[in-house]
């Protein structure tokens, strides 16, 4: 099956009412914040996004997005391929729309004035987010991973007299 690009911007209700699936790809050239928060893109985005009504008639856009990209190893300070995988939840939100009520697993977003998102900005907000916060090889891999990290003993404290030693000698008393 060959993979299709994606569109920028989608009509989320209009999809929802055809009950459309995207599967594709967005290109890493559409992807700078992304590859500005990580050592590089090795993949372009692979995406599978469903548009459809939920049980309360709600427009939901549930999906996937898989990207390999450079990050290093905050251990040893080498670079390392990760596989950076989001799954995200989506409804907009409408005037009437009271975003207490919303499930729990649903993230609302905003509309703009032609009633579209920009699915590639929300993509990339997605993977920026599932990024490690501190990036490291699996401890089998990295070259520092088996090595013992130690830097030097601790000394003992000084054995030094207690200055509430003279009370508790007048307590006696």
């Amino acid at each position: 099956m060959q993979k299709v690009k994606l569109p920028v911007k989608v009509d989320p209700v209009r999809n929802a009412l055809k009950l459309l699936d995207y599967v594709g790809i967005v290109e890493k050239s559409q992807m700078p914040r992304l590859e500005a928060s990580t050592e590089g893109l090795r993949s372009d985005v692979d995406v599978t996004v469903q548009f459809g009504k939920d049980i309360q008639h709600l427009t939901v856009m549930k999906g996937t997005a898989h990207a390999k990209v450079n990050l290093v190893c905050q251990r040893c300070g080498e670079a390392f391929e990760h596989l950076c995988e989001a799954d995200f939840i989506y409804t907009p939100l409408f005037e009437k729309t009271n975003e207490e009520e919303l499930p729990e697993a649903y993230e609302p977003i905003e509309l703009d004035e032609n009633g579209e998102i920009d699915l590639h900005q929300i993509l990339e907000d997605e993977l920026i987010l599932s990024l490690p916060q501190v990036a490291m090889h699996p401890m089998d891999v990295c070259p520092r991973g088996n090595m013992e990290m130690t830097w030097g003993d601790i000394e003992p404290a000084d054995e030094r007299p207690n200055p509430f030693a003279v009370l508790e000698e007048l307590k006696r008393k």
